[in-house]
């Protein structure tokens, strides 16, 4: 049979030769038997008779120009869990809350894409996710007060309004009393130094949190006797007229040392300090109250209380490890301006005690008129500018016959006239007559006392 013949003839053939004749013959475009075949653009004829004999070759990925896929592209696919409705609607939840494991991830996405019910659950679920705030300190912000009261104030204006000058003891109490009702009962016999300077030299005093607030009570109740309210030491006050003796007669008083329960005391009668502060009206700010060896008026008293209260309560921070920041700006500049204007009068009593040198170039001029004078330049929150008289305390302050120039910080110049900063240590920028720098940076450290 011819078929069969065909055959064999095959396969007395080389095979070798067989496949090089077959590879020519698709190059060229034409047949194994010599027949001319059209070949398409993929190696497959024309006529469609079939697939091509011989495929074209493939470029690589490299010589394209296009990005490598990511490694992570070829990661097998977990394969979801076989879960049951009830299962996969309860994992919405934790699913909307990207809790769930990558199975249960891949599980509850597909069936999501097959249930409509669960897919609207999943998508109020997911909403509500969104509405989900980070978990925030349990801490109380300091200026939380002051912001809900200025709120309410915005609203409705109070019958009877605080003068501005006791705002900031009206918030320094507030946040000291804050602190204070943070700390255990521990904490209140913690030990606290008091420090201030005497002349010139630093000097300390050893107490505890109970002593510190006992100290500031005695002190407070100058401004109460102004005010016509009760004094504190009135049963045990031997006489004590000026800060530092009231606060030595009340310590010596107390059977024992004091304790959490002078917070009660202090803050009742800071609270009426305040209290009859707003009833009394601004006119009651020129009402005099002594300190024993000088007065201030009741607008300055109550800035002076309000210093007090801030130095004192970072002490007591400090003993406990608690955060405290400064007074707010519009409060920090007030008591800086109050310090600014004490300077001179304390220059004066350091120049008549031999502790200030007269200086160079030093004049008296009549009350009122410009003479030499310090520019103390305040630096960051509540700074500002102040033209110190150097010569007399009646001369006013002139940029024409300025002679030195200080820059600090504001919070760094509190803490020098509270005693706690070395006068050597404190300026930042200095420049000009160097006694005269010195003199006003003794002096402000000078404004500490106990």
């Amino acid at each position: 049979m011819s078929g069969t013949d065909g055959l064999g003839a095959h396969d007395d053939g080389d095979p070798e030769e067989e496949k090089e004749k077959n590879a020519e013959s698709a190059g060229s475009g034409k047949s194994a038997e010599g027949g001319d075949e059209g070949v398409g653009p993929s190696g497959g004829s024309l006529d469609g008779a079939g697939p091509p004999r011989v495929p074209v070759p493939r470029s690589s990925v490299e010589d394209t120009g296009r990005p490598l896929p990511a490694l992570d592209a070829f990661a097998a696919r977990p394969v979801p869990p076989a879960l049951d409705h009830p299962v996969l609607k309860a994992l919405l939840g934790a699913w909307a809350l990207a809790a769930c494991s990558a199975e249960e991830t891949t599980g509850v996405e597909e069936h999501l894409g097959e249930c409509g019910p669960c897919a609207d659950e999943a998508l109020r679920l997911r909403e509500a996710v969104g509405l989900l705030h980070r978990p925030e300190s349990l801490d109380l912000d300091p200026a939380l007060r002051t912001r809900v009261l200025d709120s309410c104030l915005d609203r409705r204006p109070p019958r009877i309004p605080l003068p501005r000058w006791a705002a900031p003891y009206d918030a320094e109490s507030a946040r000291l009393d804050a602190l204070l009702q943070d700390i255990g009962d521990a904490e209140w016999h913690a030990p606290v130094r008091l420090r201030w300077f005497e002349g010139d030299s630093p000097t300390s005093r050893r107490t505890t949190v109970a002593g510190v607030i006992a100290h500031l009570l005695s002190v407070d109740g100058l401004v109460a006797v102004a005010l016509g309210l009760d004094d504190p030491l009135a049963d045990g006050s031997g006489g004590a007229a000026g800060p530092a003796s009231r606060t030595e007669a009340y310590w010596r008083a107390s059977p024992f040392p004091p304790t959490r329960s002078v917070r009660g005391p202090w803050r009742e009668q800071s609270h009426d300090l305040v209290r009859t502060v707003a009833f009394t009206g601004g006119e009651a700010g020129r009402r005099p109250v002594s300190y024993g060896d000088f007065e201030l008026p009741l607008r300055d008293a109550m800035l002076d209380r309000a210093f007090e209260c801030w130095v004192h309560a970072e002490d007591i921070a400090e003993a406990v490890d608690y955060p405290y920041p400064p007074p707010a700006p519009p409060h920090l500049n007030r008591m800086i301006d109050l310090a600014a204007r004490m300077l001179p009068l304390v220059l004066a009593a350091r120049r008549q005690a031999g502790q200030a040198a007269p200086g160079e170039g030093r004049h008296l001029v009549p009350a009122g008129r410009p003479g030499r004078s310090l520019r103390l330049e305040i630096e960051g929150s509540g700074g500002g500018e102040w033209l110190i008289p150097l010569d007399s305390p009646a001369a006013a302050g002139s940029a024409d016959h300025e002679v030195a120039h200080v820059a600090l910080d504001g919070v760094e110049f509190c803490r020098l006239a509270a005693g706690h900063v070395a006068p050597a240590e404190a300026a930042a920028g200095q420049s000009g007559d160097r006694g005269a720098i010195r003199d006003v940076l003794f002096a402000a450290a000078a404004l500490s006392r106990l």
